[in-house]
C-alpha cells in the first residue's frame, strides 16, 4: 500500500511559478509510475504529467515547455515534484498526485487528497 501526501499549491499571478510536491510512503519499491492530474470546476480530471523509471516523462500538450516533473528517491520515501512556470489562469485547478504500484499480485492506483492551484490574471 502507498500513502501520498501533497503540498505546495497556492495562489500565483499569471506568468509566475509554483512547485508541487508529493511524498509517497509505504510500498515504494514497487512503484511503477507517478504523476499529476488536475481537475478544474465543471471539467473532467485530466493528465498533466507522468514519470516512470523505464519510459521517462510525458506531458499534456497544454503544459509542455512550462511544467517539469521530477522524482527523488530516498530510503523510505519517493517524492515527485511538479515545477510549474509561466502559469496561466487556465492552469487553475485542483491538482492530484497519482501513483501506480505492484501490490498483492496486481497493479494498484493511489491518489493524493489534492492541492489547489489558483492563477490570477
Amino acid at each position: 500500500q502507498l500513502q501520498l501526501v501533497e503540498s505546495g499549491g497556492g495562489l500565483a499571478q499569471a506568468g509566475g511559478s509554483l512547485r508541487l510536491s508529493c511524498a509517497a510512503s509505504g510500498s515504494i519499491l514497487s512503484i511503477n509510475t507517478m504523476g499529476w492530474y488536475r481537475q478544474a470546476p465543471g471539467k473532467q480530471r485530466e493528465l498533466v504529467a507522468t514519470i516512470t523509471s523505464s519510459t521517462g516523462t510525458t506531458y499534456a500538450d497544454s503544459v509542455k515547455d512550462r511544467f517539469t516533473i521530477s522524482r527523488d528517491n530516498a530510503k523510505n520515501t519517493v517524492t515527485v515534484y511538479l515545477q510549474m512556470n509561466s502559469l496561466k489562469p487556465e492552469d487553475t485547478a485542483l491538482y492530484y498526485c497519482h501513483a501506480i504500484n505492484w501490490y498483492a499480485g496486481t497493479w494498484m492506483n493511489y491518489w493524493g487528497q489534492g492541492t489547489q492551484v489558483t492563477v490570477s490574471s
